[in-house]
């Protein structure tokens, strides 16, 4: 018997919009591009740092200064979307989407283009937590949402593996600037298209302020935290420069957590993690980005590095796992109809956890059929079910004022968990490097770093039961408002 949780009527969702399905497309679009933009670029880093004469320490930046913004300004943006507007913050991350992917597309040194990935993760911490909280807002909380749900995790998945097959591409076609060029068809038919489809929603309670302390603290933290994850691994854990800062961070913290509960308007709400359901989506959003970014670092080392793939080799040989991500989405909203949330995430950790396993027998004369594929497509039945039950549990009977901040927490969440994933599973394969030099030093890093992927499947399977046991058959539970 599953203890659920009575459902509020302050919570009771909108009236459904009869343009909601019209502006999932649009929403899914968004999504699509962001994630587009981030993995294309991932494969054309080397030739743009030669051709713009960046040192590897810079090069790293193109990559790391995008997520160091995206990252630490998710909080922020999500607020802004509450209190100004979901659709006009909406369309301000889209223009400067616009903006700076033709200056990035047209940067003639380093250190414009630099700049322009900040400025890509300061329109992405826009875009990201708006869409969200948009689609929150316009599909009642149920069946109807975790088919959007679905079908936005399906498409983010899609665009992560395309996002590699299409950089390949176009690098040998076209060079590295149509890697940022093909954003903008994309990024004007949002914009034209936004008005239109899109309705407005905000908190109109007037009492509610943006909160200019906890939001400088709230953003400093996990600007702070997403660049310890970043340097961590080149540093030295234990380095003096990354202890010192963690201290910092710690503080920040401190300070935030203070500042948040004397404050009218906090940007981390602590009435959002009174659910037991909402904190384990969280939770296990963290530990699936650590899960999903550690297996990618992993693959794309042994297979462009060990193996020898080029770009599209490499996309071509990840392709399976988008198929089985759509399948585990589909699947995943269907399953919510007639099994507990618990059992549907417990699933999902259960399929990441052996994919990873299965992972951990890659070699470097194995057949890529029976040492690899039936591990992708495990791996991807799992990606796909993941963000689908996960979201769903985040968002759950979140009221509509706080959409947008709980919608950036989610992604936040995602974001330091990817973070985390690569920062740890790099140190892991570089420690084992060093200790053995040549091909079995790599190899026993690809095999530790599976290992650590694995037992993240198993974290995620205790954290799902302890956590997600107040969870509604067909529906999810509310969060409690304060009185």
């Amino acid at each position: 018997m599953t203890f659920t949780e009575p459902r509020r009527p302050d919570v009771a969702a909108r009236p459904a919009d009869p343009r909601r399905w019209a502006a999932l497309v649009l929403l899914c679009a968004a999504n699509f591009m962001v994630i587009l933009d981030a993995q294309s670029v991932i494969v054309g880093v080397p030739l743009i740092a030669a051709d713009l004469g960046l040192s590897p320490v810079e090069a790293q930046w193109i990559l790391s200064g995008n997520l160091l913004t995206f990252g630490g300004l998710l909080l922020l943006g999500g607020r802004a979307a509450d209190l100004l507007g979901r659709r006009k913050v909406f369309m301000l991350g889209t223009a400067l989407f616009l903006v700076v992917s033709v200056l990035s597309a047209l940067a003639t040194g380093g250190a414009l283009l630099l700049v322009a990935r900040a400025l890509h993760g300061v329109s992405a911490a826009l875009i990201a937590p708006t869409a969200l909280a948009i689609l929150t807002d316009m599909f009642p909380e149920g069946r109807e949402r975790n088919r959007a749900l679905a079908v936005s995790s399906a498409i983010a998945a899609m665009g992560a593996t395309i996002g590699l097959l299409l950089g390949g591409a176009l690098l040998g076609w076209f060079g590295w600037p149509s890697l940022f060029f093909v954003n903008v068809p994309i990024a004007v038919l949002m914009l034209v298209l936004s008005p239109v489809l899109l309705r407005e929603s905000r908190d109109l309670s007037a009492h509610r302020t943006l909160g200019v302390a906890g939001a400088v603290l709230s953003t400093a933290s996990l600007g702070l935290l997403v660049y310890l994850l970043v340097e961590a691994p080149e540093l030295g854990w234990t380095s003096f420069p990354i202890l010192g800062l963690a201290v910092v961070f710690l503080v920040l913290t401190g300070l935030t957590i203070a500042v948040d509960r004397r404050s009218a308007s906090p940007m981390l709400p602590a009435r959002l993690f009174r659910s037991p359901v909402v904190l384990g989506g969280n939770v296990l959003t963290v530990l699936m980005a650590i899960l999903a970014y550690g297996m990618s670092v992993v693959l794309s080392q042994y297979s462009l590095g060990s193996l020898g793939y080029t770009p599209i080799e490499f996309g071509l040989s990840q392709s399976v796992m988008p198929i089985a991500c759509v399948v585990g989405a589909y699947g995943a909203q269907k399953a919510l109809a007639r099994l507990t949330l618990r059992a549907v995430a417990v699933a999902a950790f259960l399929l990441l956890g052996i994919g990873s396993a299965l992972l951990i027998g890659i070699s470097l004369d194995g057949a890529y059929l029976t040492t690899v594929f039936p591990g992708l497509v495990l791996f991807g039945l799992g990606l796909g079910v993941g963000p689908v039950v996960l979201t769903a549990a985040a968002l759950a009977g979140v009221a509509p004022p706080d959409a947008g901040i709980a919608s950036g927490i989610n992604v936040a969440a995602f974001q330091v968990g990817g973070a985390l994933g690569v920062a740890v599973v790099s140190t892991i394969i570089a420690t084992s490097m060093a200790a053995t030099p040549g091909p079995a030093g790599a190899l026993a890093g690809f095999h530790a770093g599976m290992i650590a992927c694995t037992g993240c499947g198993v974290a995620g399977v205790a954290v799902a039961v302890a956590l997600l046991r107040r969870a509604r058959r067909g529906n999810l539970t509310a969060v409690p408002r304060p009185h």
